[in-house]
């Protein structure tokens, strides 16, 4: 595919999620991310007078003292957000068995999120990531904003190929001081134990911000049909391996092997009061969101 055939097929892509996510935004998701999703903390208004019912600790003692009759100050909530997307865009997201690749699958749940958060007055900011921070975009509001995000997700070339979760934890604690909401992509699929690897970093990020992971993945990585010898290879490491799925009994140790990785990885998210969504390629995203947030909301 030369530049211009590829930079027409971007094109259609974007312009498809586009029209695909301003749907779901404004059929069921509009309403809901408004209510899960409040402004960071109050923020000043004004000072008025006293009535009674009015909190003694609201006084503005300065005023009070100068007008001779007692003032409060008022507050109201900000509801302004900055909502981070922190993308896993390492090779290992290039698998798809469905419809779609897992990036493809992480670029349009991202769209989706953003155009939720700017339909609310929101500002969004994008880390792409490997085993390194490969492309940082401040937050900023707007749709050209966010049709900009979702370009440079679907086209975006990492330099690396392996995953390092802490590097990207850490950077954003670099980077934002105020708190906000963090949607951390990713399909988890490290060297190492999540809870091993990544526990204290994103502990951290959780006591700071409000922190929900994104686990994307494909059923293949569940389960695998009766196809007889596959080569399948390590898209990080390059390592490549020879598999039977003829036998009943690899089918059934590759399944376990795969339920508790995740029961796992849910686990570990659990235990950190970490809340997750699970997105599969070629699958209703959307309801699983529009699920989340109901849980969120009956917490509240």
């Amino acid at each position: 595919m030369d530049v211009k055939e590829f930079t027409r097929s971007i094109a259609k892509k974007i312009r498809l999620i586009e029209i695909q996510t301003d749907k779901a935004v404004d059929d069921v998701l509009a309403g809901e991310y408004s209510s899960v999703f409040k402004g960071s903390g109050m923020e000043f208004e004004e000072v008025r007078e006293y009535t009674p019912g009015d909190e003694i600790r609201s006084i503005d003692w300065n005023v009070t003292a100068r007008m001779g009759k007692p003032f409060v100050k008022r507050y109201v909530e900000e509801r302004e957000l900055t909502v981070w997307l922190v993308v896993d865009l390492s090779a290992s997201g290039k698998f798809g068995s469905q419809s779609q690749l897992k990036n493809e699958a992480a670029a349009e749940f991202c769209a989706l999120l953003a155009f939720a958060a700017i339909r609310n007055n929101d500002k969004v900011g994008l880390i792409v990531f490997t085993e390194q921070v490969e492309l940082s975009i401040a937050p900023n509001k707007g749709r050209t904003h966010v049709l900009r995000l979702i370009r440079e997700l679907l086209r975006f070339a990492p330099t690396g190929r392996g995953t390092n979760l802490s590097a990207a934890l850490q950077y954003l604690g670099r980077v934002t001081h105020k708190r906000g909401v963090v949607f951390l992509v990713s399909d988890f699929l490290t060297a190492e134990p999540l809870e091993e690897e990544s526990g204290k970093p994103l502990r951290v990020l959780a006591r700071r911000h409000d922190l929900i992971a994104v686990t994307v993945g494909d059923r293949r990585e569940r389960e695998l049909p009766d196809v007889g010898l596959i080569e399948l290879q390590d898209a990080e490491t390059g390592e490549g391996v020879i598999l039977d799925t003829s036998s009943p009994r690899f089918r059934r140790e590759y399944a376990a092997d795969a339920r508790e990785r995740v029961e796992r990885r849910r686990e570990f998210f659990r235990s950190t009061g970490i809340d997750e969504v699970e997105v599969l390629t070629g699958q209703d995203y959307v309801r699983d969101l529009r699920k989340l947030f109901r849980q969120r909301e009956r917490r509240r």
